[in-house]
């Protein structure tokens, strides 16, 4: 595949990315909420989406254009000791939901990150999450997977995992620019 062809590809997916534009609104109203209240940005997911989380929070924990304070945002991919431990001890499929026991408070936001929207581990700690007063949503692809029936599901029009990532990089940035935009702009 050429260069501009990979580039025709996503920009004829352009229709079905704008539709999930009131979906990207309405997390960026809960984050602003949350913020206002005190309450934090709890993001994961595994391989790329693991980077994708990474830099979300990298993005609301120091600046997307703006030189402001930090905001609270955590990724639970950063601790190698943790996943590793709890995914040697419990299992690859607690290596989310276990730090979300210690971490998460009620009102709080909760990312899932999910190209397939079938990954247990995302799966295990968004319904942990639900049942403890999380607010949650999930990034995935292709259908939603299983992920779509327990939280407020961004799909990313494509079953290519490569063209789902960038869809949820391009979401990810703008939730962090309009999130900063109104909270400090």
């Amino acid at each position: 595949m050429l260069f501009s062809e990979k580039i025709i590809s996503l920009f004829e997916k352009k229709d079905s990315i704008m539709k999930l534009e009131d979906d990207v609104q309405s997390i960026i109203n809960d984050i602003v909420k949350a913020y206002k209240e005190n309450k934090k940005v709890i993001v994961f997911g595994n391989g790329g989406s693991a980077s994708d989380a990474l830099h979300m929070c990298a993005e609301l924990q120091g600046r997307f254009f703006l030189d402001r304070k930090g905001l609270g945002a955590i990724c639970l991919n950063t601790n190698v000791s943790t996943m590793t431990a709890v995914g040697n001890d419990l299992g690859f499929n607690e290596i989310f939901k276990k730090p979300l026991e210690g971490l998460l408070n009620q009102g709080d936001i909760v990312i899932g990150i999910s190209t397939s929207g079938n990954s247990e581990n995302v799966m295990r700690a968004i319904e942990y999450a639900n049942d403890n007063g999380g607010k949650c949503f999930t990034l995935t692809g292709k259908d939603g997977g299983k992920l779509k029936d327990i939280s407020d599901c961004l799909i990313a029009p494509s079953d290519i995992t490569p063209e789902i990532q960038e869809i949820h990089i391009m979401i990810i940035h703008y939730i962090c620019m309009r999130v900063e935009e109104i909270l400090f702009g």
